[in-house]
């Protein structure tokens, strides 16, 4: 590294060692200020200000939980005549306006005893019939069928997020994070494991809400490599409000790992293994005691995966045509071992203190072939060409992070984490390539030996705080403050062997460094007037990146100041129906490998490369939302619309040697605007079936690139039915639309999953079968088209996979299942990440 360009790499360290001592003070102080606030007193207000109503909040007796949705009805006494009602709020709290007069009041919940409240008086001496905590007991009839078929609700449904329990899936059950992610509503996965929220994949993935060495560098890879054993479930914010990161424009996969908090031992234990070859194992471990609680998860997995597919193009050059075929056969294998583990400290009810910390290392070791085929403007095929890579890698990273939560009262409360990570990367790769004659003789032409070495490696702190408090009855005031400093640094060598020693490739090699932080802060008030809410908010965020390109000196240095707006509204409606309208401003920033400019090597005549002229690409988004739920179904349904400006995406070009190269550009504009339903049905006690449909429409304004517009859809159709009250099935078929792009087109994909599960050992221990992709037709299809070029092709990760799971619980006993209307426990609270 050249003199100066390292004292001012030192310089920026420096300074941030100095930020991070800032951050630590500041949160220091916040804590410290606020550590004897109180809840507002409203003992003042005069009786004649209020208005008659009858209020209190619903809870489980059990748990403590609140019951979101609950339904509450108001009789005129002794009578059936109904004169109002309503559902509790997220927190259980209710609240009906009435006249003067004696009622009875009811609260029902799907799957708990009704309770009735008589004799309930309002009146003008006494408007407000405040009825304080009220406990459902669960139904006894339900806790007697749960020791044998309970669970926990598979979808939860809510008008800001969707919530999906992971442990019920069969069809997932000892897959991947990736595989999960590609099985839950509006998200989808695409065969090179790129993740998409409602068609875009401008979306951000957090694990126990925040960023995640978890996900590590190749974001890809390491959702594959994450066992899906460890999740407890998974969270889908459509369109976040300003205490969340502005950064995803399609909004926020959130990432929620096990861990209980029951107290004594329990835990569960898992073993599987499949076909293609794919083993592992998994436990989470779990010790409370009074004032201690300790967690351990591990997961080992070990896969050797199949893959192939193929290329077809034709390259125009001064009027004549000539042909490449391509085939690719590769197998992708190695091990992957993850461990968390932590402990809460609970130094009062209100005071809990959180230290986890997070490994994962995989070791791969993978082969690819790939075979062109030239052919002449006759069709006439001239050379067969062959590349073998063999390569070999290491990808470790770790998580340190702190958590602390003082609660001061209902809805009162001040949270504050610190989180470091580090992630490496180390890539070794041999090539062999030879060109043989159309009858695979030897062409004469000397054999190519080439070797490439790649490591990456990041860095980054985090620190955050956020504080709750609420104003009045029903007033919410928010704050927070963000700070992020992360470090990604790359270095690319590739040699070419010649003259008996290695040469270095000096427009293939690089050293490549990314800096960024990130700045934000954020106020948010909210509040309740009869059935209509709302929620104001805006997010401050100031970002600087730096590039550059060590050997070159090239420094690419940016930064800026952006608001981010965010409005919610929400209305409840009579008959268990609510509509929610909302608008936020988001950010899309390039991802390191998308400035990083130079380009992979592997494929000799198709390049991928990234442009360090990047721009971030800004978006406004709107929605209209509605909740609709009845005694044994729910559904979801919005209308939504995204107007993107500085668009990012791929752009293929050709040289006059026939080698592509596809860079990311910024493009014009984009407008995106669909309709989404997600419903839940239980159509027998034994049969449970939901699903999920997507329709949109795209319009890309891709200046000198091309524009394109299309309407495309994806659904998905799960069905679960239990079979002589032991044996558990579940089928679920998913189908993704073709696509219109400024440089062509994608086909539409189906495929077909199955799952069978069933208790043993006393029920303390499930087996399972599932196969993935049952017909064998996931593949990946799709046509570019560009100046000098067409090329149509077809790409398949993996063929299809069967695996059979045993599940062991120790101390541990089913969930029991709340139904459809919204079952938020289990697993870490998603602190807000901002």
């Amino acid at each position: 590294m050249p003199e100066e360009t390292n004292f001012a790499h030192q310089l920026h360290l420096k300074d941030r060692y100095h930020m991070i001592r800032l951050i630590f003070s500041f949160l220091c102080v916040f804590s410290l200020f606020n550590i004897t606030a109180q809840p507002a007193d409203l003992s003042n207000l005069d009786a004649s200000d209020i208005k008659r109503m009858i209020k209190g909040i619903v809870q489980d007796v059990e748990t403590g939980q609140a019951l979101e949705f609950a339904a509450v009805s108001v009789y005129v006494q002794g009578s059936e005549t109904l004169t109002g009602g309503t559902v509790t709020d997220i927190n259980g709290v209710f609240a009906i306006e009435v006249d003067q007069g004696t009622y009875d009041v009811k609260i029902e919940y799907i799957s708990f005893d009704p309770l009735w409240i008589r004799e309930v008086v309002v009146s003008r001496d006494e408007p407000v019939a405040d009825l304080g905590t009220i406990t459902l007991s669960p139904s006894a009839q339900m806790l007697e069928e749960v020791e044998v078929t309970g669970e926990k609700s598979q979808f939860q449904l809510g008008l800001d997020k969707k919530v999906f329990n992971v442990g019920k899936d069969l069809v997932t059950r000892s897959g991947s994070a990736a595989d999960i992610l590609d099985n839950i509503p509006s998200v989808s996965v695409d065969i090179e494991g790129n993740v998409s929220l409602r068609g875009s994949q401008n979306v951000r993935i957090l694990v126990d809400g925040r960023p995640s060495g978890l996900v590590g560098l190749s974001g890809n890879d390491a959702l594959r490599a994450l066992q899906g054993d460890l999740i407890e479930r998974v969270e889908v914010v459509t369109n976040p409000s300003a205490r969340y990161d502005a950064e995803g424009m399609a909004g926020i996969i959130n990432i929620v790992l096990k861990k209980e908090q029951r107290k004594g031992v329990n835990g569960s234990f898992t073993l599987n293994g499949g076909y293609p070859t794919n083993f592992g194992a998994s436990s989470n471990v779990n010790f409370r005691r009074k004032d201690v609680n300790f967690f351990l998860n591990y997961g080992a997995r070990y896969r050797n995966s199949p893959g192939d597919g193929f290329l077809y193009q034709e390259y125009y050059q001064d009027d004549i045509t000539t042909y490449l075929e391509q085939d690719r056969d590769r197998t992708r294998a190695g091990w992957s071992h993850n461990v968390r583990l932590g402990t809460d400290i609970f130094f009062s009810e209100n005071s809990v203190l959180t230290g986890a910390f997070m490994y994962r290392i995989s070791d791969e070791s993978n082969e690819s072939s790939l075979v062109y085929r030239d052919f002449d403007q006759f069709r006439e095929l001239q050379t067969i060409t062959t590349r073998d890579e063999t390569q070999t890698g290491d990808e470790p990273s770790l998580e340190y992070n702190l958590n602390y939560k003082r609660t001061f009262g209902k809805d009162h409360e001040l949270t504050m984490a610190v989180q470091y990570d580090e992630s490496t990367e180390t890539e070794s790769s041999e090539y062999v390539e030879r060109v043989l004659n159309p009858d695979l003789s030897p062409a004469g032409i000397p054999d190519l030996n080439q070797r490439s070495v790649n490591d990456e490696r990041q860095t980054s702190w985090l620190g955050q705080i956020d504080y709750v408090r609420p104003i009045g009855e029903n007033g919410k005031f928010e704050a927070g403050y963000k700070a992020s400093i992360r470090h990604i640094g790359n270095d690319y060598l590739v040699e070419e062997f010649a003259d008996n020693d290695w040469i270095r490739l000096d427009n293939l090699s690089n050293d490549f460094n990314y800096d960024e932080d990130i700045h934000a802060g954020y106020l948010i008030y909210g509040n309740k007037i009869n059935r209509f809410s709302y929620q104001f908010g805006v997010r401050a965020e100031y970002s600087h990146v730096i590039t550059e390109l060590v050997e070159t000196g090239e420094v690419n240095d940016r930064d800026y100041t952006n608001l981010f707006p965010s409005v919610h509204f929400g209305y409840e409606l009579a008959g268990e129906n609510t509509l929610q309208l909302s608008y936020s401003r988001r950010v899309q920033r390039p991802r390191f490998w998308y400035l990083n400019p130079f380009f992979t090597f592997s494929d000799s005549r198709n390049f991928w490369g990234g442009n360090p002229n990047l721009d971030p690409e800004f978006t406004n988004s709107m929605e209209i939302g509605h909740v609709k739920y009845w005694d044994n179904a729910s559904l979801s349904s919005s209308i939504y619309y995204r107007h993107s400006t500085g668009v990012i995406q791929r752009i293929r070009t050709i040289d006059d040697e026939g080698i592509t190269r596809t860079m990311p550009q910024n493009l014009a504009t984009r407008d995106a605007f669909g309709f989404e339903f997600t419903f839940s049905k239980d159509i027998l006690d034994t049969w449970k079936v939901d699903g999920n449909l997507n329709l949109f429409r795209s319009i890309t304004d891709g200046g000198e690139f091309g524009d394109a517009d299309t309407y495309s859809w994806q659904t998905r159709m799960n069905s679960r039915v239990t079979l002589f009250n032991k044996l558990e099935t579940q089928l679920r078929l998913n189908y993704r639309g073709p696509q219109e792009t400024t440089q062509g087109r994608s086909q539409g994909t189906f495929h077909a999953d199955l799952g069978m599960s069933m208790d043993v050992l006393k029920r303390n221990g499930t087996l399972t079968l599932n196969v993935s992709d049952v017909f064998n037709t996931r593949k990946r299809r799709y046509v570019t088209e560009g100046v000098g070029f067409y090329a149509e092709g077809e790409f398949r990760w993996r063929p299809r996979s069967t695996t059979l799971t045993f599940t062991y619980r120790l101390n541990q006993k089913k969930q029991r299942q709340r139904g459809n209307r919204g079952d938020w426990e289990g697993g870490e609270e998603m602190m807000g990440e901002f």
